[in-house]
């Protein structure tokens, strides 16, 4: 079945960087279009970032020119690489695939505080 672990969060300063990690099994990894999204409580699931079966990357306004969607089709693993962090990137952070339906992850905390 369709599994997706994310990896990769924790506790940053401002301007820090991380990178997230999402290993990916259950089906052919290449062949679909990969997101990363974030979730505050009490707030709607916001989509961060899409990478597309042959590697064109689209963002949401609030991480372009910071943070960058790439994915290694070996290793079945989406990657988001998260530069000049924000407060108000603060969130549990997802990542997602289509098949059929959506199935997410069980998600990764990344905290931007001082």
């Amino acid at each position: 079945q369709v599994q997706l672990v994310e990896s990769g969060g924790g506790l940053v300063q401002p301007g820090g960087s991380l990178r997230l990690s999402c290993a990916a099994s259950g089906f052919t990894f290449s062949s679909y279009a990969m997101k990363w999204y974030r979730q505050t409580p009490g707030k709607e699931r916001e989509l961060v970032a899409t990478i597309n079966s042959g590697g064109t990357a689209n963002y949401a306004d609030s991480v372009k020119g910071r943070f960058t969607i790439s994915r290694d089709n070996a290793k079945n693993t989406v990657y988001l690489q998260m530069n000049n962090l924000k407060p108000e990137d603060t969130a549990v952070y997802f990542c997602d695939v289509r098949r059929f339906r959506d199935y997410w992850g069980q998600g990764t905390q990344v905290t931007v505080s001082s």
